[in-house]
């Protein structure tokens, strides 16, 4: 019975792996992952021979009809992202939703991400937060930064290295310097790291300790 599974992968630490995943990734027909490379390192380690195929941003679009397809063959498939879960910031979204739309059935396993450990390590209140991944880099940067100003609410950011200092003196803008922020980086990995404070101490922190790694900016509004 064809079927797409989506199946988080370890965020880090390679044992933050569920058993079911890597029976689902043993037994499918094919694994679509955003970088094959990436992910033979992760398959290599459980000795997992299933055959692998790119499915990433610059080629998910061409790709969609032809795995629908396959589907309807009878064909039974995983998608991984390079780490967390695929749709979260990843490649997987379009795929998901082409499976729905042609009666194809999609079953998502519970796994690592990034958001919840972050969340949870910030001992902000987390019975009502917003997860906003990535703020656009520059077009509609500003309108969004307005828009989210006014909610009264927990607030998760992704953001990487390079931007990360950029990003907090925005939000110290747009809400004010004096917001608790809790800044997660290399999360489950050998150099994870919580910053917390002020959104105007982080951004001292940081502009004396070069950014480096994945980070997670949890930002309490109240």
């Amino acid at each position: 019975m064809s079927k797409l599974f989506i199946v988080p992968t370890p965020i880090g630490n390679l044992k933050d792996i569920t058993i079911r995943a890597i029976d689902t990734l043993q037994t499918v027909d094919i694994i679509y992952a955003e970088d094959t490379r990436i992910s033979l390192k992760l398959l290599s380690h459980y000795e997992i021979s299933t055959p692998m195929q790119s499915f990433h941003m610059h080629n998910e679009h061409a790709k969609i009809n032809n795995i629908v397809r396959s589907f309807k063959q009878g064909k039974t498939a995983a998608i991984i992202s390079d780490a967390g879960t695929p749709g979260i910031s990843d490649p997987g979204f379009s795929l998901v939703r082409a499976c729905i739309e042609s009666d194809i059935e999609v079953e998502c396993l519970p796994g690592a991400t990034a958001l919840i450990p972050a969340l949870i390590n910030s001992g902000f209140p987390c019975e009502k937060f917003s997860f906003e991944g990535f703020l656009p880099a520059k077009k509609g940067r500003t309108k969004r930064l307005k828009e989210i100003a006014t909610q009264q609410k927990t607030m998760i950011f992704y953001e990487s290295p390079h931007r990360l200092i950029k990003t907090l003196e925005d939000l110290s803008e747009y809400f004010n310097g004096e917001n608790l922020v809790s800044v997660s980086r290399e999360i489950s990995k050998k150099f994870e790291e919580t910053v917390r404070g002020t959104l105007l101490q982080v951004i001292d922190h940081f502009e004396k300790n070069k950014p480096k790694g994945e980070f997670v900016i949890v930002l309490s509004t109240k």
